[in-house]
């Protein structure tokens, strides 16, 4: 069983209920060199290297073959899963998986920095009844 750093809809756990078809284990966690933007028209982010960033998210454990096919497609062919290094708030360290925005689709990123509590209070609601992803998981 493998870990994923989250940074955008699926730190919600709903969401992520959603997708993996069942409840996984989370703590906050925090992604180091790498920033977080909007992708332009949606509500949810992309995250990118970047040297001296830090993007704030949840880690979830326990995910098992099944529920990476599961996310893997609900992500779609815009992300990479890639493995990272995270840091947890007792500076403790973890090797695990991320989907990081491929080079390809960069120029889909705004500059603007994507805030999780203006997703919660904007947001959710528009991406749980719009979101295509969803379609693909079962």
């Amino acid at each position: 069983m493998q870990k994923l750093f989250t940074y955008g809809s699926l730190m919600c756990e709903d969401i992520m209920f959603m997708v993996a078809g069942h409840s996984l284990p989370h703590r906050k966690a925090l992604l180091p060199d790498h920033l977080r933007f909007k992708v332009r028209n949606e509500q949810y982010p992309g995250v990118i290297e970047d040297p001296g960033g830090v993007v704030e998210g949840v880690v979830y454990g326990n995910i098992d073959t099944r529920c990476w096919k599961r996310l893997d497609r609900f992500e779609g062919d815009m992300y990479s899963r890639l493995q990272v290094t995270i840091r947890y708030p007792d500076d403790g360290e973890d090797m695990v998986y991320c989907y990081v925005i491929k080079p390809e689709y960069r120029e889909m990123l705004t500059k603007e920095s994507w805030s999780f509590g203006a997703f919660l209070r904007h947001g959710k609601k528009i991406f749980k009844t719009r979101y295509l992803g969803f379609k693909d998981i079962a």
